[in-house]
């Protein structure tokens, strides 16, 4: 098989769910790089196709711009967050002044990078003083290899994780830009940091998580905050965690809304993913997160 011919071959594989589920254990620390790498090989049907394939599995951050770094409507820039040492973080503001409500963006596995940076300015483009923390910035800050980034976060310890949202939270609700008030949207690794975040902060007023793991069901009670909760219909390996979660919710009484995009991939907001971005689902969830944050941020 040619190169060129594993291309047109590989474009119709490179949706197929076994792949996508293959490389979903392997960007979670599943199974090791060199054996994704060989069983990538075996559905594609050579190490050439692999190749191929692997570049539409992986995110392309030439797409990443969706609100440009020099939107007019907007301020952005990298700010210290006060509370623990060398945190930072991406804030993104709207131009016309006055105070806004705050948002806490909190990125996926791959720390902050360029895709996370935009979803902030949208938030910004939408009225929200919107910060994307680099909770790899206390150990070095996000690097541009991906792998390696994986790495550091696996590095992160909880309590610590924790800690800088918190730490978030408080240097956003006292933002002289900012309401008093303070919540949070976060994807994949992000979207379980939120379900924390949730637990430990009595002041957040609002989260929304992304296919993100689910808290211990007897933290459950602990959670002030409404909650959003977007789930990707193909992604089992999360949505194990559903029920119990949905349940202890109810037992609680607390407010919450849980939507499942059915036929979406986890990941499915992410629009620098060829692979797993769905574009539908991505558009209805963020219309609903959107009107969410309004709702009890503002």
């Amino acid at each position: 098989m040619t190169l060129s011919s594993a291309r047109r071959d590989t474009k119709a594989r490179a949706m197929d769910q076994k792949v996508i589920d293959l490389y979903d254990a392997y960007t979670h620390g599943g199974i090791s790089r060199r054996l994704f790498l060989d069983r990538l090989a075996t559905l594609a049907g050579s190490t050439a196709a692999a190749s191929v394939l692997l570049g539409a599995l992986q995110n392309d951050y030439a797409q990443a711009q969706t609100v440009s770094e020099d939107d007019p409507r907007l301020s952005a820039g990298m700010v210290a967050v006060p509370g623990v040492n060398d945190l930072q973080g991406y804030l993104a503001k709207p131009r016309s002044g006055g105070r806004s409500p705050a948002v806490l963006v909190i990125h996926e596995n791959r720390g902050l990078n360029p895709h996370i940076k935009d979803v902030t300015r949208r938030l910004a483009a939408e009225g929200f003083l919107a910060l994307g923390l680099d909770y790899l910035s206390p150990i070095g800050g996000t690097p541009a290899d991906e792998d390696k980034a994986r790495e550091m976060i696996g590095q992160l310890k909880h309590p610590d994780v924790v800690a800088s949202g918190r730490a978030a939270i408080a240097f956003l609700r006292s933002h002289s830009e900012g309401n008093g008030k303070a919540g949070a949207v976060g994807f994949c690794w992000g979207g379980g940091a939120v379900n924390d975040l949730a637990v430990a902060e009595p002041n957040l007023a609002a989260g929304v998580a992304y296919y993100g793991r689910q808290p211990d069901a007897a933290d459950v009670p602990k959670i002030k905050a409404p909650l959003m909760l977007h789930y990707a219909g193909l992604d089992e390996r999360i949505n194990a965690g559903i029920p119990a979660f949905e349940e202890a919710l109810k037992k609680a009484g607390k407010t919450y809304e849980l939507y499942v995009y059915e036929g979406a991939n986890h990941a499915f907001n992410n629009d620098t993913n060829a692979a797993r971005y769905d574009k539908a689902a991505a558009e209805q969830a963020w219309g609903r997160t959107v009107a969410f944050l309004r709702k009890y941020v503002a």
